[in-house]
């Protein structure tokens, strides 16, 4: 059921398959977006990140859909609840927003009227610049963050669909420590490094197109030491490998299946109504307390989305691949349903 890969090997063989399905602790695949022998406008390309504290958080995107490019920044307030999101789509960037090939290196960055993001890897800690001059009611919205504290160890995973040349390579890196500072107008947000941690969802691949996937992160502190988790399912063939994985002190720790109990109400997901989070090996058992949902629903032409990104407080036990259990109480994060016709 879970296949670990713990030497570099290619991504694709050659006639663009994954040739090792399954997961590893460290970027070993190798992708080259040459060896794709899918149609190029089914490759879907981004960086993702998020750093979050009890009071406040940000998300910046940049994406490149071979058909349309995205970059999209969002503010949260954990306090009020509120969220101030801005979102610049491109039509038929086809790669070239020249994301590098290995999440260790390189830059990504847009420039425009509207906007400027900037993601940058300075040895190993990560740069992450963006001005956004008319963000709410003209005000400019201004920020350089560095995530450092780069742990050993990260959730890899290369996943095939059941379509021939279709796939998902993904890295998450959990726990990174933020320092840096925001400013909206003339309200400053300071991320401190004791408090704030950051996640980078890196994914390239290329997707078929009707999704629903479910994605869950947290990181923080528990009993001193750094901790977090990743879980999700929806994106692809799972049987070599699924994408839970807990993350304590730098290390990480395989999680089987992980199950997403979201609340029914007259029919309907119930969002913002506590959440259940169950394991089939009994390892990760959470409560999860909503704060916000930040929700977006879109359609335009034959493309549509309907997500919510619900971030809130995560309580209960994990346990370690060594047999440690874990309390966990009150740990900021958030847990995603996201429905794509893309």
């Amino acid at each position: 059921m879970q296949r670990e890969i713990t030497k570099a090997v290619d991504l694709l063989d050659a006639k663009g398959n994954v040739l090792e399905p399954g997961y590893a602790k460290k970027a070993l695949f190798k992708y080259d977006r040459n060896a794709i022998k899918a149609k190029s406008i089914r490759i879907k390309e981004w960086d993702y990140y998020c750093i979050l504290n009890d009071h406040f958080g940000l998300a910046l995107t940049i994406a490149d859909n071979a058909y349309m490019g995205l970059d999209s920044i969002t503010l949260f307030d954990f306090d009020k609840p509120s969220e101030i999101s801005k979102s610049f789509m491109q039509w038929l960037t086809f790669g070239k927003k020249n994301f590098p090939a290995h999440s260790n290196v390189g830059e990504v960055k847009v420039d425009a009227k509207t906007h400027h993001i900037h993601f940058t890897v300075d040895k190993v800690d990560r740069i992450l610049e963006f001005n956004i001059p008319n963000f709410k009611d003209k005000q400019s919205f201004v920020g350089k963050i560095r995530l450092s504290d780069v742990p050993e160890e990260s959730m890899v995973i290369a996943t095939p669909f059941d379509k021939p040349g279709y796939f998902y390579y993904n890295q998450k890196i959990n726990c990174m420590r933020a320092s840096g500072e925001m400013k909206l107008g003339d309200q400053i947000f300071t991320f401190e490094p004791q408090t704030s941690f950051g996640v980078l969802d890196w994914g390239r691949g290329v997707w078929t197109y009707d999704n629903t996937w479910y994605w869950g992160s947290a990181s923080g502190l528990v009993n001193g030491k750094t901790f977090g988790f990743n879980i999700g399912y929806g994106f692809g063939n799972t049987q070599a490998a699924t994408e839970n994985m807990l993350f304590f002190d730098g290390k990480a720790h395989k999680l089987s299946n992980v199950t997403f109990n979201i609340p029914v109400k007259e029919g309907k997901d119930d969002f913002l109504s506590p959440w259940t989070f169950t394991s089939d090996d009994g390892r990760f058992e959470l409560n999860f307390e909503p704060i916000l949902d930040r929700a977006s629903r879109t359609k335009v032409l034959v493309l549509e989305s309907d997500q919510h990104q619900v971030f809130g407080h995560f309580s209960g036990t994990v346990i370690l691949d060594d047999g440690t259990k874990l309390t966990i109480n009150k740990l900021i994060g958030f847990a995603e349903k996201v429905k794509n016709r893309w």
